[in-house]
């Protein structure tokens, strides 16, 4: 019987997301394969989840809610920042992507969606958030150990 997949399996497999209209947006089909161990926050919960119990050589594609992929877009994600508050080497325009320090030292990023001239509004929400998400994998390996 073959390995299926576990909480805490080591997993390789070929993937694709897209949005519901078809539109692609990140593949590794035709490309090197994504290795994870399961758990560790590679993908997100629910795509992990409804990766449990399948085997080497399924395939499977599934539509998962926002609430299973990045959440719903959250209007407190959007602040209004002082435009002196950038440094002289950014210049803040609409669609813009930054990266910004979080108080707790890690990296979140940003896309620039207003300026004038003296605030910048930026929206912290994944890019992908309150969208319904085509999830398409092909399983090439499991590990349990």
């Amino acid at each position: 019987m073959p390995l299926s997949i576990n909480q805490n399996s080591h997993v390789s497999l070929h993937y694709r997301i897209s949005l519901e209209d078809g539109t692609e947006l990140e593949s590794s089909f035709g490309d090197e394969a994504l290795e994870f161990t399961m758990g560790e926050q590679t993908l997100t919960e629910g795509m992990e989840l409804s990766l449990l119990e399948l085997c080497v050589g399924d395939k499977q594609s599934i539509t998962l809610t926002p609430e299973q992929t990045y959440g719903h877009r959250d209007p407190d994600n959007i602040h209004d920042l002082n435009t002196a508050d950038f440094p002289d080497d950014i210049t803040p325009e609409k669609g813009l992507v930054i990266a910004f320090d979080t108080p707790a030292g890690d990296d979140i990023n940003g896309v620039v969606i207003d300026v004038n001239a003296d605030k910048v509004s930026v929206d912290f929400n994944h890019p992908l958030a309150g969208n319904m998400l085509v999830f398409e994998v092909e399983i090439l390996q499991v590990k349990n150990d």
